[in-house]
């Protein structure tokens, strides 16, 4: 895997990931690289730093998982995320009014259902990624929810 800072005709700086040199070219001349800011296709490597690895008998300081920076957008969410995510809202509130809050119990009510042992009806609720995990493995039809959604107790 090779990682690229790339540049568009705009200015914008950002890293693409390609399986090769060869990859990088391919793509570009096909015309499937674009800048995630601004949409242009006129992309080509940016000078970079070049990666040097520390030295074997050298002691390196680890830091905890948490102590990195995340990466983060500084820019506006383009229009079309922004009215995808609205449309899945929107779906996703449409879907749950049909459907009853069953809170903590979801793992249990679920496989209930799916073993026979209660009439299936739609559901929603919380379970931990164990639980989740286990129903999965049980052939148990189960997807997590793309928004949060709160119990009824604790909605205004």
């Amino acid at each position: 895997m090779i990682v690229y800072d790339l540049t568009c005709s705009g200015g914008h700086r950002f890293e693409g990931w390609f399986g090769s040199s060869g990859d990088f070219e391919d793509q570009r001349v096909r015309g499937l690289l674009a800048c995630p800011t601004c949409g242009s296709a006129e992309v080509a490597k940016a000078p970079m730093a070049p990666a040097v690895p520390a030295k074997g008998n050298q002691r390196q300081e680890v830091l905890p998982a948490q102590a990195a920076p995340q990466p983060m957008a500084n820019t506006p969410m383009p229009p079309e995320v922004q009215q995808a995510l609205a449309a899945l809202a929107k779906v996703q509130a449409e879907v749950l009014k049909n459907s009853t809050w069953v809170g903590d119990r979801f793992a249990e009510e679920t496989r209930k259902m799916h073993y026979g042992e209660r009439e299936e009806a739609p559901i929603h609720g919380q379970a931990s990624l164990a639980e989740a995990k286990a129903l999965i493995e049980e052939g148990v039809a189960v997807a997590p929810l793309p928004f949060p959604v709160a119990p009824p107790e604790k909605l205004n």
